[in-house]
């Protein structure tokens, strides 16, 4: 898998972008929670159009940007780079780490149990 990493900026016009589907500038601008120029958040999708994770179609007067990597994707990326670089490859450091720093409800934690069971099943 590639390594996907996006700085602070263009994580939050992803995660907006991951939320609507798809936005124009404005609605972007809108989203986000900082009062920020509509030139610096074009900049940004134009940024991460050029990096291949965006793509625009025109809508009207102006253009609706949709995300082409997914959460998922990006997210499986974010947490190798720390388990890497925090856990020193440990995926079970990184995942005792996460279970004891969350208040998780029981209902998470039976959800997390039926994951592990299925993955556990696959292997031979």
């Amino acid at each position: 898998m590639t390594d996907i990493y996006f700085p602070p900026r263009e994580l939050e016009v992803m995660s907006i972008l991951w939320r609507l589907g798809s936005a124009t500038v404005a609605e972007v601008r809108e989203a986000l929670d900082e009062s920020l120029a509509y030139t610096s958040v074009l900049s940004a999708l134009q940024t991460l159009e050029e990096k291949g994770f965006v793509r625009h179609e025109p809508h009207g007067r102006a253009y609706k940007y949709h995300a082409v990597v997914g959460a998922e994707r990006a997210g499986s990326s974010a947490l190798s780079r720390i388990r890497d670089a925090i856990f020193h490859g440990s995926a079970e450091r990184m995942f005792a780490q996460f279970v004891s720093d969350r208040k998780l409800s029981r209902e998470e934690l039976e959800r997390m149990r039926g994951l592990l069971a299925e993955r556990l099943e696959e292997e031979p």
